[in-house]
C-alpha cells in the first residue's frame, strides 16, 4: 500500500486536473478525461433541478461526489457547517443558503485549483457567508468545538488515515453536533488487487471501508447514534470502465465485487455530555 503522503499527492493531482478542465473549457470533471476515474455511475443524478439552477454551472460540472449530503441533513438558520473535501464548492454553497446570513459554511480542500474554482463559484453565486480553507481533512484548521454540522461528499473514503479524519471531525464538532456524510463503503470482502490499485483510490473504490469497520471507527472516535442509509448499490457493469483501465479482468472478478460497493449516507452525533464510562460512546446502532 502506498504511504499516506503518496495517496494524498495522487489525489491532489487528479482533482487538480479535474478543476483545471472545468476552469479551462467548462468540461465535466468525469472519468472520461485521461488519467481521471470513470465515476459517471457514482457522480450523476445527485442534485435536483432546483439545486442545480441555483448555482453556477461550473460548480455542478466540478461535482465529484457520490451523494447529496445537503438533501439528507436538516440545517437550521444560524448554524456553522463544515464540508470536508469541498471541491468546487457545491455543497458549501447549498448549505450556506440554508443556514442563512446568521450562519456560516466552511469548505476545506487541499487542492489549490479546486479552491480557486470554489471561490469563483462563490463569487458568481453571490453568497457571502462562506469561507474556503486550504488544508487536509486529517488536520482540520479549525478550533475545538467550533462547528455544528460536518458534511462530506465521497471524500473520507479517499483518506489513508480515516481514524484520524474522524477523530478530527469529532474534535471540531460542538457537543451535540452532527456528522452527516455521503461516502462509498463496502459490504463483504473485496479482492486485494482492487485495494492495491492507486488509480482506484482516486476512483473512490479501493479506499472504501467495510460498513462494520466504518461503524467501529466512528465509535472509536467517540461518535454515538451511528446510522447508515444506503443511497445506491453498484454492480460490476457500473465499474467496468475504470476496472478495465486499471488492467483488471472484469469478468473474472465480477463474482467477487458484484454489489459489494454502495453509496451510503452516514449519520453520527457527538454526545452532548462527555463519556463517563468505557461503553457509553461505543457500539451505537442504526
Amino acid at each position: 500500500m502506498e504511504s499516506t503522503t503518496g495517496v494524498q499527492e495522487q489525489i491532489r493531482e487528479k482533482y487538480g486536473s479535474a478543476a483545471r478542465a472545468v476552469t479551462r473549457d467548462g468540461s465535466v470533471a468525469s472519468c472520461c478525461e485521461p488519467g481521471l476515474r470513470c465515476c459517471d455511475p457514482v457522480t450523476t443524478g445527485l442534485y435536483n433541478a432546483d439545486q442545480a439552477g441555483a448555482l453556477p454551472e461550473k460548480a455542478m460540472r466540478a461535482s465529484l461526489g457520490c451523494g447529496n449530503p445537503t438533501a439528507l441533513i436538516d440545517l437550521k438558520p444560524g448554524q456553522i457547517v463544515l464540508d470536508l473535501g469541498s471541491g468546487g464548492g457545491i455543497d458549501v454553497l447549498l448549505s450556506a443558503r440554508r443556514v442563512g446570513p446568521t450562519g456560516k459554511a466552511w469548505g476545506l480542500d487541499m487542492t489549490d485549483e479546486m479552491l480557486a474554482l470554489a471561490r469563483e463559484n462563490q463569487r458568481q453565486a453571490g453568497v457571502d457567508n462562506v469561507e474556503f480553507l486550504k488544508g487536509e481533512i486529517e488536520n482540520i484548521p479549525l478550533p475545538d468545538d467550533s462547528v455544528d454540522v460536518i458534511i462530506s461528499n465521497c471524500v473520507i473514503n479517499l483518506s489513508a488515515d480515516k481514524d484520524r479524519v474522524l477523530r478530527e471531525a469529532f474534535r471540531v464538532l460542538r457537543p451535540g453536533g452532527r456528522l452527516a456524510v455521503s461516502d462509498v463503503v463496502t459490504r463483504g470482502e473485496v479482492p486485494a488487487a482492487v485495494r492495491r490499485s492507486m488509480m482506484l483510490w482516486v476512483g473512490c473504490i479501493a479506499g472504501a471501508l467495510d460498513e462494520q469497520d466504518y461503524r467501529a471507527t466512528l465509535a472509536a472516535a467517540g461518535f454515538a447514534a451511528i446510522a447508515f442509509e444506503v443511497t445506491r448499490t453498484y454492480n460490476v457493469e457500473d465499474a467496468r470502465h475504470f476496472l478495465t483501465e486499471a488492467g483488471m479482468d472484469v469478468d473474472a472478478i465480477a463474482p467477487q465485487v458484484e454489489s459489494k460497493f454502495i453509496s451510503a449516507f452516514i449519520r453520527a452525533t457527538k454526545p452532548a455530555q462527555p463519556c463517563c464510562a468505557p461503553s457509553c460512546c461505543s457500539g451505537a446502532k442504526a
